[in-house]
């Protein structure tokens, strides 16, 4: 995780980049950056840019910084509170979403910490899916959704799930398998019908072609015209391709900064080598070298085809292909 701390006191600062230090070399990109910013401008500032805050102080103070920051638990970052002695930490927002639950374990177990976790399902021992999902590397669709699940787990009642894929392990205490149309909860890439709680693997691929110089917007309506005429979500994508003359472009960069994601390229060599049958232009391999940009790019890396190649508004092509998840009932961290 990019991960950004703060502390209030010489102590605190001490504490703060001891645990940076030892979450980098656990695997995360985490710095102190307060960088003599008012407590509140840092917190706008890391909301925006990272996946976690952690404050080295009082909870209060992080409570009333995070505050004016706070929109939905499906866009908030992690937030978690620890002690300048390192005794308590503390998540205080987004805990299965976010990660701060997994996040406030972590950092217990280096600090030699007490965690204090107070999220129902985690402090009755129900299974939490949304923080499975999170684990597993599925989108939650429709977060409203969660509410429903978890009410009905800990009330005891059965929860109903059906999965494209296999899921390997054995099935938690609560969940009973379904067909698709009865299921309560649904792993799939496209989206279920009725009021299902919509899980999606972030495993899908968009390969787009453009004209030279075409802007964000337009390619931004084009991705998302894409997206809706296959019933695919945008939280399900992982990255957008395209071939690597068009590395340099500035509305695909604009659009993945936009949608957080990387922008992958190929050269002409790679896409011509991709196997298949494509729909082909002599027009885009004229000026490309290749006879089709989309489509090739977004199966550049193998992956099934779940949408061929669509010439959208002003030019702009896309298609989109996805690989299958592996999926585990261990709640792997």
């Amino acid at each position: 995780m990019r991960l950004e701390l703060i502390a209030f006191t010489r102590r605190g600062e001490a504490l703060a980049e001891e645990l940076a230090g030892l979450l980098c070399r656990a695997g995360h990109q985490a710095a102190c950056t307060r960088e003599g910013l008012r407590v509140e401008d840092w917190a706008v500032r890391a909301f925006q840019r990272s996946e976690g805050l952690v404050f080295v102080g009082a909870a209060g103070i992080a409570v009333r910084a995070v505050a004016p920051c706070v929109r939905h638990k499906s866009l908030d970052p992690a937030v978690v509170v620890l002690d300048e002695r390192g005794r308590f930490v503390i998540p205080i927002l987004s805990g299965h979403l976010g990660g701060a639950n997994d996040l406030t374990r972590e950092i217990a177990g280096l600090l030699g910490a007490q965690a204090v976790i107070t999220t129902a399902t985690d402090v009755n021992g129900v299974f939490s899916v949304d923080q499975w999902a999170r684990r597993q590397n599925l989108a939650v669709c429709n977060p409203e959704r969660i509410l429903a699940v978890s009410a009905a787990l800990l009330a005891g009642k059965p929860v109903t799930v059906w999965s494209r894929w296999p899921v390997s392990g054995h099935i938690p205490d609560g969940l009973r398998p379904a067909g698709r149309g009865e299921a309560q909860v649904v792993v799939d890439w496209a989206r279920p019908e009725g009021e299902a709680l919509w899980l999606c693997p972030r495993t899908i691929c968009l390969g787009m072609g453009c004209r030279r110089g075409t802007p964000m917007e337009t390619l931004e309506q084009a991705a998302l015209a894409a997206l809706d005429r296959a019933c695919l979500p945008r939280q399900g994508v992982a990255r957008i391709c395209t071939i690597d003359r068009k590395g340099d472009e500035p509305g695909l960069l604009a659009l993945c900064r936009a949608w957080k994601l990387p922008l992958t390229t190929y050269s002409e060599e790679e896409l011509a080598g991709v196997p298949g049958i494509f729909p082909a232009s002599e027009f885009v391999r004229q000026i490309t070298g290749v006879d089709n940009v989309c489509q090739r790019a977004a199966l550049a890396e193998g992956g099934e085809l779940l949408m061929e190649k669509r010439i959208l508004a002003h030019g702009v092509t896309a298609a989109l292909a996805a690989f299958p998840p592996r999926l585990a009932w261990e709640e792997r961290i």
